[in-house]
């Protein structure tokens, strides 16, 4: 590796996360705005991104029609139970039309224990993120600006998946 390939990649590993971002997912040079979407909790408590606020969040943006989406909950469940703190949250948002009862079935039926509900039974949030299909899911920083995505379904906890994601919630040495 030539001295400035090596110096470049130092640079970046300091400015951000030290690993590579995993096949598929698209880092922004910059960090982008998120639209500060609205939704409800199962419990009916109303909420909006801008909620979050000082926590990274891998917002995944889903529905339980969305085959890829079902396939993959599962692993975001086991993401939240081996990562989810006070400094980083899976917040997985449900487009479901029918609102909270499909998920809540969902939920139930394949045993997610670690995720909270968060339901946008208008789909007006899809729109407003940009996503491009389903699953969409979004790195946003503790600042809520939007760090990068990936459009489709992903392992996300493979171990290459938790160490980049690592990278951005625990604090540069």
């Amino acid at each position: 590796m030539s001295s400035f390939k090596l110096a470049a990649a130092l640079f970046l590993a300091s400015a951000g996360a030290a690993v590579a971002a995993p096949q598929g997912f698209a880092v922004h040079d910059e960090p982008q705005e998120v639209a500060n979407v609205r939704f409800v909790t199962e419990d009916g408590t109303r909420m909006e991104m801008a909620d979050f606020q000082g926590k990274v969040i891998l917002l995944n943006v889903w529905a339980t029609w969305c085959v890829p989406c079902r396939e993959e909950m599962p692993t975001l469940d086991a993401l939240q139970a081996s990562l989810g703190s006070d400094r980083f949250e899976v917040v997985p948002l449900s487009i479901d039309r029918a609102g909270v009862p499909p998920v809540r079935r969902f939920y139930d039926e394949i045993g997610v224990t670690h995720l909270g509900m968060y339901v946008d039974k208008t789909m007006l949030s899809a729109t407003a993120l940009r996503t491009v299909g389903l699953p969409t899911t979004i790195l946003i920083d503790a600042k809520g600006q939007e760090l990068g995505r990936l459009v489709g379904p992903a392992e996300w906890d493979d171990q290459e998946m938790v160490n980049f994601l690592k990278g951005y919630i625990e604090p540069p040495q």
